[in-house]
C-alpha cells in the first residue's frame, strides 16, 4: 500500500458511503464527508478522512447516535441553546451555525451554545460560513481530555480549539483557527501513523516530563493513567506564557460547556451516554459597526500592511492566518488530495467492509 492522490469529489463520495455504512443517514453522511474532505484538501490531515476510524469507534461505543436530530432548549432573538442529543457533530454544528447567521442577519448578532454533540471537524469551516455573509464568525469546542493545566500533570482539559473569521475586501477572510494547546491531538495521531517522533514541547509524560516518544505517549494517552498530556500554548510553567494558553483553553470550556449547561472536557466520554462534547458559535454583522464594505476594505488594508512589513532573514513571505489552507485547497482542487499510506489503507479496509468501489 502506498500514498495516493485522489480527486476531491471522488474522495467526498467515497467518504459519504463509508459513513452510511457506519449507520449515518444521508444528510449526516454528506455533510460529515464534506467536513472531513475539506480538512484534507486544506492540508490539515489531523482533521481529515483518517478520522473515520475515530467516528466508527464513537458509534460502536455508544458515544454517537448518527440518526439523532438536534433540538432547541432555549432561545431569544440573539441566542439559542441546542441539545445535540448525541448526534453527529458536523450536522449539529451546521444546525447551530445557521441559527447564528440567521439571528445576526435580523438583529446584528447571534450566538449558539451546544451540548451533547460530537467531534465537529475544523472549527474554521463553521466560522467562515458567517464570514461569507459579511459577519464575524466564531466557533469553539471542547474535546476529550488531553491537556494539563499550568503547574498540574493530570489531563483535565481538551485541546479546546477556537476560531475567528473576519471578512476582508478582495480575498479570503482572516481566519484564526487554532487549538489552545501547542498542537491538536490529531496531529500527534498523524505522527503516529507516519512513525515519527514528536518535537519536544508538545506533551509531557506521566511524570510531567517532556517527551518526543509519539507511540509511548499514545499508549499513555489511551491508558487508565490520568497523568501526562498536552501542553497549552506557552508550554510548561509561566516563563513563556503557558498560563495564557491554559487560560484560553479554560475559557473555551466555560463558553461551550458553561453556557450550554453541558459537560466540560473532564466529563466527556463518561459512561455510555454520548460523548458530551459541547460547542459555542457566534456571528456578528459588520453592519452594526458601520458600512460593511468600508470595514472590509479597512481590514484588507491592515492585513496588507502586515504582509509588507520587514521579513526575517531567509524568509520570503509573511502569511496571514487562513492563507496557507486556502492555497492548499486551491491546489488540491486542481491536482487532487494527497493521502498518506495509512489513510489509504484505512479507506481500502472500509471499502472492503462495506463493498464500496475502491479509490
Amino acid at each position: 500500500m502506498s500514498a495516493k492522490t485522489v480527486q476531491y469529489d471522488k474522495l467526498k463520495n467515497y467518504t459519504s458511503q463509508v459513513l452510511k455504512g457506519l449507520g449515518y443517514p444521508k444528510k449526516q453522511a454528506d455533510i460529515t464527508a464534506e467536513v472531513l474532505v475539506e480538512a484534507d484538501a486544506r492540508g490539515v490531515p489531523s482533521h481529515g478522512v483518517a478520522r473515520l476510524d475515530f467516528y466508527e469507534k464513537n458509534v460502536k461505543g455508544g458515544f454517537a447516535t448518527p440518526a439523532a436530530e438536534p433540538s432547541v432548549v432555549h432561545e431569544t432573538p440573539v441566542s439559542v441553546v441546542v441539545d445535540g442529543n448525541n448526534g453527529v457533530g458536523s450536522y449539529v454544528s451546521d444546525f447551530a451555525m445557521r441559527k447564528c447567521i440567521e439571528k445576526a442577519g435580523k438583529t446584528g448578532a447571534g450566538f449558539a451554545a451546544v451540548r451533547n454533540s460530537n467531534h465537529f471537524g475544523m472549527a474554521g469551516l463553521w466560522a467562515e460560513k458567517a464570514a461569507a455573509k459579511d459577519q464575524i464568525g466564531m466557533a469553539f469546542t471542547n474535546t476529550r481530555i488531553c491537556a494539563i493545566p499550568t503547574f498540574g500533570k493530570q489531563r483535565i482539559l481538551g485541546t479546546n480549539p477556537l476560531c475567528f473569521a473576519i471578512p476582508r475586501e478582495g480575498g479570503i477572510p482572516f481566519m484564526l483557527d487554532m487549538a489552545t494547546t501547542t498542537v491538536a491531538h490529531g496531529k500527534i495521531e498523524v505522527y503516529e501513523r507516519r512513525d515519527l517522533d514528536m518535537p519536544l514541547g508538545w506533551v509531557v509524560d506521566e511524570k510531567g516530563k517532556g517527551t518526543s516518544d509519539t507511540k509511548g505517549f499514545q499508549k499513555l494517552f489511551w491508558s487508565k493513567c490520568p497523568d501526562g498530556g498536552h501542553l497549552f500554548l506557552g508550554g510548561e510553567g509561566e516563563d513563556l506564557g503557558g498560563h495564557k494558553g491554559y487560560g484560553l483553553g479554560l475559557l473555551v470550556d466555560l463558553l461551550c460547556a458553561g453556557m450550554s449547561l453541558g459537560r466540560w472536557s473532564l466529563h466527556t466520554f463518561e459512561g455510555n451516554n454520548g460523548s458530551g462534547i459541547a460547542h459555542f458559535f457566534g456571528a456578528v454583522g459588520l453592519n452594526i459597526f458601520g458600512n460593511a464594505k468600508e470595514i472590509r476594505r479597512h481590514v484588507a488594508s491592515i492585513l496588507d500592511e502586515v504582509r509588507k512589513s520587514n521579513r526575517a532573514e531567509g524568509e520570503d513571505r509573511i502569511f496571514i492566518h487562513g492563507e496557507k489552507e486556502a492555497e492548499a485547497r486551491e491546489k488540491a482542487m486542481k491536482e487532487g488530495i494527497e493521502l498518506d499510506e495509512e489513510t489509504v489503507k484505512l479507506l481500502d479496509d472500509f471499502g472492503k467492509k462495506f463493498k464500496i468501489e475502491g479509490l
